[in-house]
């Protein structure tokens, strides 16, 4: 298990691991309308990065958690609409769930899928 982040508490330190966030951001993608879901980048990306589950990048700075997130959207939709929402969501759910500080979350449209 590789900790991305670890907090001081008055009991001790709170680490929690890269896979974590990546579940939670993937589940908060699961819920964002638009979002047919994840893909897993470029080979070139893949091979370089360290801590990344299918289709999401983490990594740790000064200004927080850093995501990466490769995803598919639905044809037809504003894309930077769709964008913005995924934006929001992870950023206010990793926040929320792991009280780390979310410094940029970078979305990544890889391709559009009509509904097959």
């Amino acid at each position: 298990m590789e900790v991305i982040r670890l907090q001081e508490t008055p009991f001790g330190q709170l680490g929690i691991s890269s896979r974590t966030i990546a579940q939670i951001a993937e589940r908060s993608l699961g819920e964002c309308y638009g979002v047919v879901g994840l893909r897993a980048g470029s080979r070139l990306r893949r091979a370089l990065a360290l801590r990344r589950r299918q289709g999401v990048e983490i990594e740790s700075s000064e200004q927080g958690i850093e995501l990466a997130l490769h995803v598919v959207i639905a044809y037809g939709l504003n894309l930077a609409e769709v964008a913005a929402t995924v934006r929001s969501s992870v950023s206010y759910e990793v926040k929320r769930q792991t009280g780390f500080e979310v410094g940029r979350v970078e979305v990544l449209i890889d391709d559009v899928r009509g509904s097959d």
